[in-house]
């Protein structure tokens, strides 16, 4: 581990009112007010806000946070790896596995190195760019699901199983509906589904952001549900829909259809069972308990700053292995963010 006692006093990034600051370079990381200056992780509606005068992002997510928050937003594109300096402060953006466009935050002054995950996950689901540890002397890390209980089963076998699934569904007749955030979660599900067994149809919200993202990535295509889309022509195929269709008018369309949720929460019965769902499938975007344990192994960092999740139970779990850790309040809010994101959309 890398030694801390010729480190600054003052921390290089603070936690105030409006998100994460760096003070030697006015800029704020996530900011969840409006700020001057905003380095942004990814498009999710809880770190990427409406407001601020300037956006700085990595070039796959310029398209995305324009395509949510405005095509007049002041928003500049950097690469992987390409070093930005703002008042002597140096930053630069790494993959973080968890999205499309998803970075971590590297930031580096007087020797100091910090890095800000934003949300991450290790496995590589062959749509983000794959995570990528990054030595530093201080790690901000995200533990949505940071309880022993969350260990995340390969994507292959979770795919068999949705596949597997929609062909039962088909073979009986019925609709199969999957619920997935529309950014994120629909792509890598869209990725990974299994075009040969029927037609992949998809709610306006989710047929909206993979048209942004398309360029990007190989998918397999879709076709938007529309007014003119009848019951029949939906009948064995599989919807692609956000998490705020269900229980809404327009699902009364997909009669008879079976419902499926692709979420990490779907580890506890109990969850299902709140959001009526028929089948649950455990598949997150973000680390499961030994994916936060060991990305914070490889960064080398002592310090460890936790938030949003299990972060008390994180925490002093890190304590216990002799991470110097604490907690830090945040408004991110992991896969609860894009709800409110999925309302707005929908209406």
């Amino acid at each position: 581990m890398i030694n801390f006692s010729q480190m600054p006093k003052q921390p290089l990034l603070q936690f105030n009112s409006k998100g994460i600051y760096c003070a030697a370079a006015k800029v704020y990381l996530d900011p969840w007010k409006p700020v001057d200056k905003a380095i942004i992780s990814h498009g999710h509606a809880d770190h990427s806000r409406w407001g601020h005068k300037q956006y700085i992002t990595h070039t796959s997510n310029v398209a995305i946070i324009k395509h949510r928050l405005g095509q007049d937003i002041n928003v500049s594109g950097v690469k992987w790896g390409e070093q930005f300096v703002i008042n002597n402060v140096k930053f630069s953006l790494f993959p973080a596995g968890h999205i499309i466009g998803s970075s971590q935050i590297r930031v580096e002054h007087k020797g100091e190195v910090w890095v800000f995950t934003g949300d991450y996950k290790t496995e590589d689901d062959g749509i983000a760019v794959p995570y990528e540890p990054i030595k530093c002397h201080s790690f901000i890390t995200e533990c949505t699901f940071g309880l022993p209980a969350f260990k995340w089963l390969p994507q292959k076998q979770v795919f068999n199983d949705i596949n597997n699934w929609w062909q039962d569904n088909q073979d009986n007749g019925q609709t199969s509906v999957l619920f997935g955030y529309s950014l994120g979660k629909a792509q890598r599900l869209l990725k990974h589904l299994d075009p040969s067994i029927g037609k992949i149809f998809t709610h306006a919200a989710i047929e909206n952001m993979t048209e942004v993202v398309r360029p990007l990535v190989h998918m397999p295509e879709t076709i938007r549900i529309t007014r003119d889309t009848k019951k029949e022509d939906l009948k064995g195929q599989m919807v692609l829909a956000p998490p705020s269709a269900h229980g809404s008018p327009w699902i009364k369309k997909m009669v008879p259809y079976v419902t499926g949720s692709a979420s990490g929460w779907m580890t506890f019965r109990g969850a299902r069972r709140r959001r009526a769902i028929d089948k649950g499938f455990v598949l997150s975007d973000h680390c499961d308990w030994q994916g936060l344990l060991s990305s914070i192994q490889a960064t080398g960092a002592e310090k460890i700053i936790c938030t949003h999740g299990y972060t008390d139970i994180f925490s002093r779990f890190l304590q216990e292995q002799g991470y110097d850790a604490r907690t830090e309040s945040t408004q991110f809010e992991g896969e609860l963010a894009e709800l409110e994101t999925q309302k707005e959309e929908a209406s």
